[in-house]
């Protein structure tokens, strides 16, 4: 028995070290072998298993992501090799890999996503095919402008609403979370329609807390990002799936409402557009809740963030804003026409998006051997590239560092601005982000004036970029438009 016992702690003890050996080994001879029948990019893949995964965590936590994919650049040029969480992957750069990477002419390229989400959020990110199709269109279909101009009015309610409870009457607020909030509030008044007060109340620390966990090593450990993130997910998921069951006894009777997406979903099931289940159509709602907010809220947090110190941008924005008030009553809710005439504030915004963009790159896998610049790619790579790296380069944004909105007064060069994608692969969701943020914009500029509490208040990406102390300003309602 003794002996029994020994032996198995021993074992216990060997096994980690004698599968690290082994998945070192398998990886040096697979190194070895592509080397000899590859023409692979320059570069290297960095330490066992690790790669450089933690190096560039490290520097997008610093903030000086920017630096390290260019000190890359500088070092193997625009092609290199890396590894990025346990993947080899080639690091692409400038407008052509940009073309290469989203113009889809390349063919045998698919979007990665990380195995925390795929856990998060269910089988709907591994669709291939007629499944893939069949979510794409329903996206593409309920994102597409003229949808988006029916929920201009529930914007603009919702943003009016966000800012009498939580911006109203303060002397100090933190940008940051009242982004998050006022973009979670705007997106689950469309997605879940009447019921978006129950979403919006109830699950917001756990839509957080899910975010937060996407780029998590999915490891199962109490109280690790990962496993409070999928504690949130079932919980999400639940309340969906409960709405969901609502709208489609709701259906059934003649009662339903088409403008909110669970609705819409259920319409396109029973006109035959699609053959999604109840699973797949709840994992998508998700998935446009966690895309839709955490973006909008770091081009809103940044754009306050921009004008704060730059009070002639600021005052152009204003005035723009203020005719379009002119001609409106009061009470009178934003139009889409209305939105159409901010074009100064979404140069502003675009600007913004340029020098902090909220994705910092775009992860695929090769599906086949590519061939880019001369150099392989072989199928199961990943292939990543840096917006940064284009929208920070003088040679093709004079003075990249300077923050100069009039830079979109004449077309960008093709592949070189990239906040939203490009090609056929650009977000279905950025013309909901542009009128949302416009929408957002034209009354907080239109009530307030703001002073940065920590002028250099440095930010990271966790992933996505967000100021340190989450952008403290000192408020105050705007002194031409206080009534005696």
């Amino acid at each position: 028995m003794a002996f029994s016992t020994l032996a198995a702690s021993l074992l216990s003890l060997l096994l980690p070290a004698i599968l690290f050996l082994h998945i070192i080994t398998n990886r040096l001879r697979r190194s070895h072998h592509l080397s000899s029948t590859y023409n692979l990019p320059p570069g290297d893949l960095g330490l066992p298993i690790v790669g450089h995964t933690m190096s560039l965590l490290d520097a997008l936590r610093r903030n000086v992501d920017d630096k390290w994919f260019r000190e890359r650049v500088k070092r193997y040029g625009p092609v290199s090799t890396m590894s990025v969480l346990g993947s080899p992957t080639a690091l692409l750069a400038g407008p052509a890999a940009n073309r290469f990477v989203f113009s889809g002419c390349a063919g045998g390229l698919v979007l990665t996503q990380t195995s925390a989400l795929r856990a998060l959020v269910g089988p709907v990110l591994t669709f291939a095919g007629d499944e893939l199709r069949q979510v794409r269109g329903a996206l593409q279909g309920y994102l597409r402008p003229d949808m988006v101009r029916r929920y201009v009015t529930k914007m603009d309610a919702e943003v009016r609403r966000q800012i009498a409870v939580s911006w109203a009457g303060r002397r100090r607020v933190t940008v940051m979370p009242l982004a998050r909030s006022l973009s979670f509030g705007i997106i689950c008044s469309v997605v879940f329609g009447e019921e978006a007060a129950l979403i919006r109340d109830t699950l917001s620390d756990d839509f957080v807390s899910l975010s937060k966990a996407v780029m998590s090593f999915p490891v199962r450990l109490p109280f690790t990002r990962f496993s409070k993130g999928m504690d949130s997910s079932a919980r999400i998921r639940k309340a969906i799936t409960e709405i969901f069951r609502r709208r489609e006894a709701s259906s059934q009777h003649g009662t339903s409402n088409d403008t909110d997406f669970i609705t819409y979903m259920l319409n396109l099931r029973s006109q035959g557009s699609h053959s999604l289940s109840l699973e797949d159509i709840v994992d998508n709602a998700m998935i446009l809740v966690i895309g839709a907010h955490g973006t909008t809220s770091v081009l809103i947090t940044f754009m306050i963030r921009c004008i704060a110190n730059e009070p002639d941008i600021l005052d152009k924005v204003t005035r723009e804003q203020d005719e379009i008030a002119a001609s409106k009553r009061p009470d009178d809710a934003l139009t889409w026409e209305d939105v159409a005439r901010m074009k100064y504030t979404w140069r502003v915004a675009m600007e913004t998006l340029r020098t902090v963009p909220p994705v910092f790159g775009s992860f695929r896998t090769a599906t086949r051997d590519l061939e880019y610049q001369g150099y392989h790619i072989p199928k199961g790579w990943k292939v990543f590239s840096a917006q940064s790296i284009t929208h920070m380069d003088a040679n093709f944004f004079h003075e990249p560092t300077k923050f100069d909105p009039s830079r979109f007064e004449k077309p960008v060069p093709p592949y070189c601005f990239m906040p939203f994608g490009g090609g056929p692969r650009m977000c279905p969701g950025n013309e909901f982000a542009r009128v949302e943020t416009m929408v957002a914009m034209h009354y907080l500029v239109r009530q307030f004036r703001w002073k940065l509490c920590c002028r250099e208040e440095a930010y990271a990406r966790d992933p996505k970029p967000a100021p340190v102390h989450g952008l403290p300003i000192e408020l105050e309602l705007r002194k031409d438009l206080i009534h005696d």
